[in-house]
């Protein structure tokens, strides 16, 4: 292939909005995968593209992290970058494997909804979800982004999160979903306060009229509160005047599952 047919392809490659060049090194990075140490001419000839090509996308690729070359051979091969990215998912699916069976039993236990989610960005965003036979809710959540001021999850993770970032997310105008949801900054941060304290957060009817959540935060090896578990019904059924009967088997339910990923309380010595 010649610099005038490289050119073309990479043309005809930006008017297709730039998607074959990220298939190009998705594939480049399977290739790595199963051959490791690799030159430039047998990426090239693996994905049939120009060497030029190929020494572009593997450049771009180191310096990004994702893949490493040796100084000496001058080969390639997959990069501690693809690490760090593994180590999201890996966490998240770790939360999952160990508040299902949890979960499950909590649900019975409440004969409610019960929801596992995580911080992402400003939103806390539904990663798992269990719903009890005797359950009033049916409507499934998984993969929801839900606010966080107006949910016991996200009351929690506005807790927990650094100061910086609680303090630009409590500068912005707050959505009001119910007439009992607080927006007010000097409010929400007084309840935030007790929520600290009480290492849990009860909403009743903030994100939805008729719908009460209480939650406990989930933390592990290092203490870090990673994500967090809480129970939701309709307010007849998880009344404020009787929170504490449904809050003592959600915390129980988040320390297991913080000890399921490594968290010991103080004092607490590790499982033999």
């Amino acid at each position: 292939m010649n610099d005038v047919e490289c050119s073309a392809m990479e043309a005809t490659d930006r008017k297709g909005g730039g998607v074959q060049s990220v298939d190009r090194a998705i594939t480049v990075l399977e290739f790595l995968a199963n051959r490791g140490w690799s030159r430039v001419t047998e990426v090239a000839n693996e994905l049939n593209i120009h060497k030029s090509t190929a020494y572009r996308l593997l450049t771009t690729l180191r310096d990004r992290g994702m893949v490493e070359q040796s100084a000496v051979t001058e080969k390639y091969r997959l990069g501690f970058g693809l690490v760090l990215l593994a180590s999201a998912v890996t966490a998240d699916l770790d939360v999952v494997r160990c508040a299902r069976p949890i979960c499950e039993r909590l649900s019975e236990q409440t004969r409610e909804t019960v929801t596992v989610a995580m911080l992402e960005g400003d939103d806390a965003v539904i990663i798992h979800q269990t719903i009890s036979r005797s359950s009033a809710l049916s409507a499934d959540w998984t993969g929801v982004h839900t606010p966080l001021h107006a949910t016991a999850s996200g009351k929690l993770f506005l807790v927990h999160m650094p100061e910086d970032q609680r303090r630009r997310i409590l500068r912005r105008p707050l959505e009001r979903f119910t007439e009992h949801t607080v927006v007010d900054p000097a409010n929400l941060e007084d309840k935030l306060r007790e929520v600290l304290r009480d290492d849990y957060a009860f909403t009743v009817e903030e994100l939805e009229i008729g719908l009460s959540a209480a939650g406990a935060p989930i933390r592990d090896a290092n203490g870090s509160v990673v994500a967090a578990v809480s129970v939701s019904g309709p307010s007849f059924r998880l009344p404020v005047e009787s929170a504490e009967e449904v809050v003592a088997p959600v915390r129980e339910a988040a320390a297991e599952i913080s000890q399921c990923l490594g968290f010991r309380s103080r004092g607490e010595s590790p499982a033999r």
